[in-house]
């Protein structure tokens, strides 16, 4: 049997969602039935219907769709029945079962990590996931019903994750996403991908790849689940997930940028961009946005604030029909959508772009009102929040900002039909919406290895501790053992001496005994004596005095000898001398080096020009001479300040020097900043006088005035150029909006388009009228008097002998060459400009002495701005006024193609086929899906807005944030 014939209606793609309104199912195959040949009669009706009953089973159909085939005539059934079953080989291939397929595909997930496939084996591998489409698509539902209970879904979405590169951007990937496609082609497997918790996920980062038919599928695939029930909010956790995946910034990024993006390939590229901005609508108006303006608006702002629209308005240029569709339906949503906003405020329009007029209505709506305070106290603490360029204050603005999302949008039971913006206060989810996940992992890793370097560095010390215990321990035991040896050999020694003193006292007293015998030393006994003596007394007399003296000498041998520290010599003031040392720390020089340098001129390049305009500040004066002079003999004590003032001094005519030196090093950075400013005189003098198209302006200009004036006949000859600003200034007495000026240039454009090109005639004006001439000519004054100061101090130099090294007269003398010759240029040059500026004031009738360059050049470069602008107005103007046409005219057809389909449903339902995820696939991407919802929706908010006008203003119920 061939395969079935799907056609694409308007609106049928909702049966198999519980539409209201399902299709019949369309008989008519592509060959007649009636040259079917069937293989054995027709059964009796009993057996007959029970065998069809069996095949309406397998085929999925809806209440509605089974009807129409129960409906059928008998031998209808049996045709259908017979054609079905002849498709079935009684003895099945392998590749008739969902068995082989999920093997296969595991198969080549496990060695796409092992081997590097050619472009014939990525072809083989292709053919077998394309056939499990085709499966999928073709089997009975008991094949599909047999992959969902072996975990095929499970076995794609692995295959998806594990993908390398080369199969990524392969046609492999493309097709299984059709798997999942083909899949959710019947309720029961969509409804198992639906309920997959990571199936719509791991869906949305095939985004990443560069493949154009494999983003197309997928977006096709989210935009459609966008329109199942509980779909919606699936779809943005995808993309809240892919946007974690893909490291982008926001959510929707990756879209803008794909949308922005041009690749040269016209078909892939506005298929792309058809896939992106359908996704888009039905991001936006399906799910939470069917009812609620402030979810449309909320994520209306998010697209708005990646940039959008001016990408919708490039994507015009494609000029392709489908795509327009999409573009068309998204601003008139949009559109609408602003109006009702603007309803609430009793205005025509709110300028969202606009911080000043949302304020200002804000202020209005809650002024007299108890939230006023509130509203005050909210102002005032925005004013403390902390706000530095480039630093990390913006996520505090960010986390106010997802509070009050969540605040607009959540419902009465604190739900909030996005994914959460700010789900609780606790400290995880704050930090998660202050830095992203790659700060806060980078944080979590730095903490984790810190946390392990502190637990070895615990380690590494508690086992020097105890290495520290034992050696101390070990160190305690050792002075033990040294102090008992050494107790030990004190009192061996000890005992030594005394034994030794005994034996030389005993030795001596046998000595003195004989010396004494037969004297009269031998009869004297002095132990008699120490009875009577009192020996403590004398020890007090003579043992103190002893130790009084010993220590008095002692204490005068030791009595170290004092020596007194040099004093610096310091004899210039104190916070001039201070200064002057910071500057020759900076300097990193010493004072030979200096002195070295200023003699040579500073041919080495050693001293910047802003080291010797601070040198110039410490030129010795004749009062720090003298005082230097009286001291000179002193020199080793004079302090570092007092020293290079007195080394300076010896230097013959050091300040004039340093002045040339400093004049020479910036002469040529003088001239350059000032022979632009005579040239921009020159040249804005010249163009006024020159530009034909200035004359033109003024000539149309004065006509204009006299017109007004007095008529067609007016007596001015001329007016003060002073006069041309006042243009912009005159407003329509029609259209406040539209000046003279506008008008002036409308006119230009239609009777004298060369003058809109006036600006190419007066390229100088710009810079002319930002040239004070009394600066300028100061300035040339000065650098006049410098050549002056430095030929006199060259004539000096070179009436007196030259010391060796001194190179002043050679270098100074080239450098006047050279530079004379460059400032009678610039003299030249500037005599040249003031006369031709006072031609140029002369050609214009204007008094030569009460106006400078500045102002009369700034009169025309306020005017050329002014121009400019009132250009770019107009143009804005006629875009708003083609753009506003072009709506007008889509809602014209609109609503004659909601005639038509009203129209047709009257005439009766037609016999289709449809009603599968391929149908909701195929209208969304035309954008038949939106045609009867944008009906529906207008109905609703119209009465939604007649409600509002009813009860005199929007009344919510008291939201809270969930904490």
């Amino acid at each position: 049997m061939p395969p079935r014939k799907r056609t694409r209606p308007a609106l049928g793609f909702l049966c198999c969602f519980g539409s209201s309104e399902p299709l019949e199912i369309n008989l008519k195959d592509s060959v007649p039935l009636q040259l079917l040949e069937f293989s054995a009669p027709m059964p009796p009706a009993e057996e007959l219907h029970a065998r069809f009953s069996e095949l309406v089973d397998e085929l999925d159909l809806t209440d509605k769709n089974r009807e129409a085939m129960f409906a059928l005539p008998a031998e209808k059934k049996w045709q259908i029945y017979c054609s079905k079953k002849k498709q079935e080989d009684p003895n099945k291939l392998a590749t008739s079962w969902p068995d082989y397929y999920i093997d296969r595909i595991n198969s080549m997930a496990a060695m796409q990590t092992l081997f590097a496939f050619d472009e014939e084996e990525m072809e083989m591998r292709n053919k077998v996931v394309e056939d499990l489409k085709t499966a999928l698509r073709t089997q009975p539902m008991r094949f599909v019903t047999r992959f969902i209970e072996l975990e095929g879904l499970t076995c794609l979405l692995n295959f998806l994750r594990s993908m390398d590169y080369e199969t990524s951007e392969s046609r492999v990937h493309t097709s299984v996403i059709g798997c999942i496609k083909a899949l959710m082609n019947n309720s029961q497997g969509r409804a198992h991908v639906l309920a997959h918790p990571q199936s719509i996920n791991t869906i949305s980062q095939s985004l990443r790849q560069d493949n154009v038919k494999t983003k197309v599928a997928v977006l096709e695939i989210l935009g459609a689940v966008c329109l199942v029930p509980d779909g919606h909010k699936k779809v943005l956790q995808a993309m809240a997930h892919y946007q974690k995946y893909a490291a982008e910034r926001t959510r929707f990024q990756t879209l803008l940028n794909e949308l922005d993006r041009s690749t040269g390939r016209y078909r892939d590229e506005v298929n792309l961009k058809t896939a992106i901005m359908s996704f888009i609508n039905a991001v936006l108006n399906a799910g939470a946005g069917e009812d609620n303006l402030e979810f449309r608006l909320h994520l209306r702002y998010e697209f708005l604030m990646l940039g959008i629209q001016p990408v919708i308005d490039k994507l015009r240029g494609h000029d392709n029909a489908i795509l327009d569709r999409h573009l068309d339906f998204f601003e008139m949503v949009r559109n609408e959508d602003d109006s009702e906003l603007a309803k609430r405020f009793d205005l025509t329009h709110v300028d969202t772009k606009s911080a000043g007029q949302m304020f200002e209505l804000i202020k209005k709506k809650l002024n007299h009102t108890d939230a006023y305070p509130y509203l005050l106290s909210i102002l005032q603490h925005c004013l403390q929040m902390p706000y530095k360029r480039g630093g990390g204050s913006l996520q505090h603005w960010q986390l106010l900002d997802r509070i009050l999302q969540q605040i607009v949008l959540q419902d009465e039971k604190g739900e909030d039909p996005d994914i959460a913006p700010l789900d609780n206060f606790s400290v995880k989810n704050i930090i998660r919406m202050l830095f992203n996940e790659n700060e806060v992992k980078q944080w979590r890793d730095q903490a984790e290895k810190f946390r392990k370097d502190h637990s070895e560095l615990m380690a590494k010390l508690e086992r020097k501790e105890r290495e520290c215990d034992t050696k101390t321990q070990e160190k305690e035991d050792m002075m033990k053992t040294l102090n008992k040896m050494k107790d030990k050999l004190q009192r061996e020694g000890v005992e030594l001496r005394s034994a030794r003193d005994q034996v030389l006292d005993l030795h001596s007293r046998i000595s003195d005994i004989n010396k004494i015998t037969g004297t009269i030393w031998h009869d004297v006994d002095d132990l008699r004596a120490f009875k009577i003596l009192d020996l403590k007394d004398i020890e007090k007399m003579f043992s103190a005095y002893q130790r009084h003296k010993t220590a008095f000498l002692v204490s005068g041998a030791l009595s170290p000898k004092l020596t007194r520290k040099v004093k610096e010599l310091s004899v210039i003031d104190g916070r001039r001398a201070q200064n002057c040392v910071i500057l020759l720390s900076k300097l990193k020089m010493s004072n030979e080096e200096i002195k070295r340098a200023i003699l040579e001129m500073d041919e080495r390049e050693e001293l910047a020009k802003d080291m010797l305009e601070q040198l110039l500040k410490f030129v010795p004066e004749k009062s720090d001479i003298d005082l230097l002079e009286e001291h000179k003999h002193e020199l080793e004590r004079m302090a570092r300040a007092d020293r290079f003032l007195f080394e300076m001094s010896r230097i013959d005519h050091y300040q004039q020097r340093l002045q040339a030196l400093y004049f020479k090093k910036k002469f040529a950075e003088r001239l350059a900043e000032t022979k632009p400013k005579v040239e921009a005189i020159l040249s804005a003098s010249k163009e006024v006088v020159r530009s034909k198209r200035l004359t033109q302006t003024l000539e149309v200009v004065l006509a204009f005035g006299n017109f007004m004036n007095k008529g067609q006949r007016g007596n001015a000859y001329g007016f003060k150029v002073s006069s041309l600003n006042k243009i912009a200034d005159t407003k329509s007495s029609i259209d406040r909006n539209i000046t003279m000026l506008h008008y002036l240039i409308m006119i230009f454009e239609k009777n004298y388009p060369d003058i809109l090109h006036i600006q190419q005639d007066l390229l100088s004006i710009p810079e002319a009228a930002k040239v004070n001439l009394a600066e300028l000519e100061k300035e040339v004054h000065n650098i006049k008097s410098g050549l002056k100061a430095i030929e006199t101090e060259l004539q000096y130099q070179q009436s007196r002998t030259t010391d060796r090294g001194d190179k002043f007269v050679p270098v100074v003398g080239d450098f006047i060459t050279v530079a004379s010759f460059s400032f009678s240029e610039l003299e030249d040059l500037l005599n040249e400009a003031k006369d031709k500026f006072t031609k140029s004031l002369k050609h214009f009738g204007e008094e030569q002495d009460r106006m400078q360059p500045d102002e009369f050049f700034g009169i025309f470069d306020t005017f050329l701005v002014s121009f400019d602008e009132a250009r770019q107005d107009l143009e804005n103007m006629q875009r708003r006024k083609q753009e506003e046409e072009r709506r007008a005219r889509m809602e014209v057809m609109l609503k004659e193609q909601r005639e038509r389909e009203r129209r047709a449903k009257k005439g009766g339902a037609t016999d289709e086929v449809g009603g599968e995820f391929d149908d909701l696939v195929s209208a969304l991407r035309s954008g038949e899906v939106f045609d009867k919802d944008l009906s529906k929706l207008k109905r609703n908010r119209k009465r939604s807005v007649n409600q509002l006008v009813e009860g005199g203003g929007r009344e919510r119920p008291v939201t809270k944030v969930n904490y």
